[in-house]
């Protein structure tokens, strides 16, 4: 029976009946790259490509480069050791994670209208009951994703940041949203910004309460993410494999959805 429902899922993919949709932003020194007041934290680096050889002397049958980048560079992993509420977990790192927790089925909750009116939107655990309400409930083990087309913005880093004098503008969840979503089990929360927080969330109680409250609970986010106008609210598979770095605590990665069309 087993290989039989495998074998009927490669079928769905060969014939174009599952599409693979891609959730990643190319990763390039164009990417946008999360601005820290100097005064607080030190950056990460620009993302640089060098190239070690190009079917030249260096290397004549082949082409292959260097890279430099931050673990939470583009679209990207945070492995629960990211946050200091997470540090302790035994398992909370990119290499020790159980990879069955890589995928999983995923909730797109659309807010984009109110992204577009607002850019300091917050997801409300009243949005998400209305969302319920329509859509059906969200199981434990699930991914849930705020698509709010922020994504669009990623050609700039300026727009994208959006940030002026008070800080950062972008949307993002409140407090009792992620507690909600982590009392119903989810394995993680993924965001099209720069970020898994709202760009205000620095003044939130906890701060920034999708980092501080998903690495405690041992939980996932994934951050500036794309294409999510591209799944439906529920039924695709989300699949986001973080790069085995050794005591990891994030990684740039390709994450991929899988979407049954008719």
């Amino acid at each position: 029976m087993s290989q039989s429902i495998i074998g009927e899922f490669a079928n769905q993919l060969l014939s174009g009946k599952v599409e693979v949709v891609d959730l990643s932003a190319v990763l390039g020194p164009g990417t946008p790259l999360l601005k820290l007041p100097p005064e607080l934290a030190v950056d990460t680096p620009k993302i640089e490509i060098h190239k070690i050889s190009a079917y030249d002397d260096n290397g004549p049958w082949w082409a292959w480069n260097w890279l430099k980048l931050g673990e939470h560079s583009g679209t990207h992993f945070d492995a629960p050791i990211h946050w200091i509420t997470g540090r302790d977990h035994p398992d909370g790192s990119t290499d020790t994670i159980d990879p069955g927790n890589f995928v999983a089925p995923v909730n797109v909750i659309d807010c984009s209208k109110e992204t577009a009116e607002n850019p300091d939107f917050l997801l409300t655990v009243d949005h998400i009951k209305a969302w319920e309400t329509e859509h059906g409930e969200i199981q434990k083990g699930e991914w849930v994703v705020l698509r709010s087309d922020w994504y669009k913005r990623n050609g700039s880093e300026e727009r994208f940041l959006n940030a002026d004098e008070t800080g950062p503008h972008s949307p993002g969840p409140t407090p009792e949203a992620i507690s909600y979503l982590l009392d119903k089990g989810i394995v993680g929360w993924g965001s099209e910004t720069i970020g898994t927080d709202a760009g205000q969330a620095g003044g939130m109680e906890p701060p920034f309460p999708a980092h501080n409250l998903l690495h405690k609970a041992n939980r996932y986010g994934l951050a500036s993410l794309a294409n999510l106008d591209k799944l439906p609210p529920k039924g695709a598979i989300l699949i986001a494999a973080p790069l085995k770095i050794e005591h990891g605590t994030g990684s740039p990665c390709r994450v991929l959805a899988l979407v049954a069309r008719d």
